[in-house]
């Protein structure tokens, strides 16, 4: 059976990356994800990765602080991640490149999207790190925004949280759980998931967001394949 998507974007949260700690890296997390990546590779899925930071920094911890100083901050939490999923990668036998929004030549190449989008072609897998540069926008909105550029089939958001529920699960028991959802749905009910600016790209840009838990071995391959795990927003 021939997988459901071509080129993907697989968007990974910082936390999910900390494992049970909630902080920092763990080792087994980094290369179960290097493992299923590697599943979908073999499979010729044309993949990149945008990773987030919140595993070593998340907001403001001052009132002294501005905004764009920490969301600054927050992008260099992403590229120190980045690097962790290029070794972890590399154990695995795969051809990584790391892509920044914001030049540091001596660790990573400048993010050129011609040069993604070639990269992909030859198999290579492309890390995007520091979210889009600016302050005042995620990496959700980051993967939004590549997605488009790059031209994927989808983002895969592999999340902590298994699914799109109404309210935090890990706070209300009775939070419903949705299997199918739009990016206007999102929008409309203020759905955590992702923040409005990237579901509104994904919206404008027709771009569908398969949301699944990480830590669950196998759900990589399950989404790519097109099976009816998690949340699919279209």
């Amino acid at each position: 059976m021939a997988p459901k998507y071509k080129r993907v974007i697989l968007k990974i949260s910082g936390e999910a990356l900390a494992g049970p700690g909630r902080f920092g890296l763990d080792d087994a997390m980094l290369g179960m994800v290097a493992q299923e990546v590697r599943g979908i590779t073999e499979l010729g899925v044309q993949t990149s990765v945008v990773v987030g930071g919140g595993n070593f920094w998340r907001g403001r911890t001052s009132e002294n602080m501005d905004r764009a100083t920490a969301d600054y901050m927050g992008m260099l939490a992403t590229v120190i991640n980045a690097l962790a999923l290029q070794s972890a990668f590399e154990s695995e036998g795969l051809k990584v490149r790391v892509q920044t929004a914001i030049e540091m030549r001596e660790i990573a190449e400048p993010y050129i999207r011609r040069k993604a989008i070639a990269e992909m072609d030859r198999g290579d897998i492309v890390i995007f790190a520091a979210g889009t540069g600016n302050p005042f926008f995620s990496t959700d909105t980051a993967a939004a925004l590549r997605a488009a550029e790059i031209e994927a089939d989808v983002i895969l958001l592999a999340k902590r949280i298994d699914a799109v529920y109404s309210d935090d699960p890990e706070k209300n028991p009775d939070a419903v759980r949705y299997s199918k959802i739009t990016h206007q749905e999102i929008l409309e009910r203020d759905l955590k998931v992702m923040d409005s600016t990237a579901a509104s790209l994904c919206r404008d840009n027709s771009i569908p967001v398969h949301v699944f838990a990480i830590s669950e071995k196998g759900n990589v391959l399950k989404a790519v394949m097109g099976e009816e795990i998690g949340t699919i927003i279209t």
